[in-house]
């Protein structure tokens, strides 16, 4: 069996360079927001992450890593995660995630959101709803203390009662100076679970929500995960650090998304 990654504990000078990190990650997100428009390409949005990155003296991480071709995924309507970035155009109706990683000073900033292209349906303004709570939901759950199988349980109760389902084959990790570490954070399962949350621990909670069944399949790219349904699929996501009262969400952004506004 694969070695779980180890949980690494940050020090304070550790928590403020993973601070600045997923500042600028946010601050991407932002950008991405105020340019998004009907018509343009998955690929003009990486080349604004991939521009906006570098000159802010950072690397985007999605580059290369385990040969990932581009520096963002943008992953629309059936589309769970990974979408690689190409000459698609966005259309009226479309809703699209875009989850930005970048490294600055040795560590990571990892968060995304799903935005609205122009009027979408109300099938489509509910998932993003449910996801973006689900999130919010889940971060209320991190406490020193408590166990890392809280967050996936509560986030789960919060899907199913709105009829939506939880996908189960991608979840949450930690996060530092690696892209990936421990703990990995399911969006399901049982509480009282897992690894137990204590101050300096460092991860992300990302819930992917569908509105059909949880069940996907990844292309023949080898990364594109797609809902079997071809149902819509949205997804939030924050880097938080556990301190010793609560958590703080690393990546919380300095104003509304454009795009998102009526759910951020």
């Amino acid at each position: 069996m694969p070695r779980k990654p180890p949980i690494r504990i940050k020090s304070p000078s550790d928590v403020e360079l993973l601070r600045r990190s997923c500042r600028l990650a946010a601050e991407t997100l932002l950008m991405v927001g105020d340019h998004l428009r009907i018509g343009m390409t998955t690929l003009e949005i990486d080349e604004l992450v991939h521009k906006y990155t570098i000159e802010h003296g950072a690397l985007p991480a999605t580059l290369g890593y385990h040969g990932f071709p581009k520096s963002v995924c943008t992953s629309i309507n059936e589309v769970v995660c990974h979408g690689i970035p190409s000459r698609r155009r966005l259309k009226e109706g479309d809703i699209i995630n875009v989850d930005v990683t970048c490294k600055l000073d040795g560590f990571h900033g990892d968060t995304s959101a799903t935005f609205f292209v122009g009027a979408v349906s109300p099938e489509a303004r509910k998932l993003v709803e449910v996801t973006r709570r689900c999130l919010e939901i889940g971060i209320e759950q991190v406490r020193p203390g408590g166990r890392i199988g809280d967050i996936g349980h509560a986030i789960e109760r919060h899907a199913t009662q709105a009829g939506c389902s939880v996908v189960r084959d991608f979840v949450g990790h930690g996060v530092g100076r690696d892209f990936h570490e421990g703990p990995q954070v399911p969006h399901f399962g049982d509480t009282d679970r897992g690894p137990r949350m204590v101050p300096g621990m460092t991860f992300t909670i990302e819930p992917m929500i569908n509105l059909g069944g949880w069940e996907l399949e990844i292309l023949k790219d080898g990364w594109t995960a797609v809902t079997i349904d071809r149902m819509l699929s949205a997804q939030f996501e924050h880097t938080v650090v556990v301190t010793g009262t609560g958590c703080e969400v690393l990546t919380e952004r300095s104003r509304p998304l454009r795009h998102s506004e009526v759910f951020d």
